[in-house]
């Protein structure tokens, strides 16, 4: 995303924050809306490029949004996405792109004022992994010709009782409408979007053998200085991992290709 449409998504960051942060607000219900919007504009190009022509007035555009979401969402989710129309966009599909990060943020800020956005973040990443062993469900999961209704049949036998609510609305959304993304990404960016929420990076740490619990503090610690930001693990053990520990974080990895910090990051379990 770049451009114009790199100035609206932040603006309508900004908008969804300035909303959240009112506690009268209920983050989970403007989820769900914005949710169904994207779903929308997902289906309907026509409706897509008209409400991202740059050659109608924002105003203009404005007034679309009322006139065809007017009654069937909340005031809030409204007036958001009126803001977000009235902006330029590079692209249409940019807008649609937003939009379902909007919904998912403000899933996870639901999750944060309830003091489980640890729990959604760790469940995120083991989810993941269980998808990545099991090649039946993932087959499952990302049929084409699997039906949406199947698909979240499954999911909620998988995850009901079992995970935070949040959780499983956003896996379900992800493997009900990828949107041309692959499950382990669509999982990935979710748990990306949640430790930004806390203005964390995640580091996604794979070791020989399981870290006691003052290891993870130590390798946190070390992994926040080098970084220079609030470091969220997510923990994997792999006998095969050479050298006992394979640490990446975003596109980085930190292994014996970058020695230096390698060694830095192993003095931190160590103490």
């Amino acid at each position: 995303m770049n451009g114009a449409s790199r100035e609206a998504q932040a603006a309508a960051r900004e908008q969804l924050d300035a909303l959240t942060d009112n506690t009268s607000v209920d983050a989970a219900k403007l989820a769900e809306e914005l949710a169904a919007v994207t779903a929308l504009l997902d289906r309907e190009v026509t409706l897509r490029r008209a409400l991202t022509d740059p050659a109608q007035p924002g105003e203009a555009k404005a007034g679309l949004v009322g006139r065809v979401l007017g009654g069937q969402i909340g005031g809030e989710a409204a007036d958001l996405v009126a803001g977000m129309v009235r902006a330029r966009w590079s692209r249409a599909r940019d807008l649609v792109d937003v939009l379902e990060e909007l919904a998912d943020t403000a899933d996870l800020t639901a999750a944060q004022r309830a003091g489980q956005l640890d729990d959604v973040e760790d469940e995120l990443f083991r989810f993941g992994r269980i998808v990545a062993a099991d090649k039946e469900l993932r087959g499952a999961l990302t049929d084409r010709m699997g039906t949406r209704a199947a698909k979240a049949a499954l999911l909620h036998s998988l995850l009901g009782g079992r995970a935070n609510p949040v959780t499983e609305r956003l896996v379900v959304r992800l493997v009900e409408r990828p949107r041309g993304r692959s499950l382990e990404g669509g999982l990935e960016a979710l748990s990306k979007l949640a430790a930004e929420r806390r203005n964390r990076m995640v580091a996604v740490v794979s070791t020989a053998v399981p870290l006691s619990d003052g290891q993870k503090e130590r390798l946190g610690a070390a992994l926040s200085r080098l970084y220079g930001r609030d470091m969220h693990l997510n923990l994997d053990v792999d006998p095969a991992v050479l050298g006992g520990i394979s640490v990446r974080v975003g596109d980085e990895v930190i292994n014996g290709s970058v020695a230096d910090r390698l060694d830095e990051v192993k003095r931190g379990i160590a103490g």
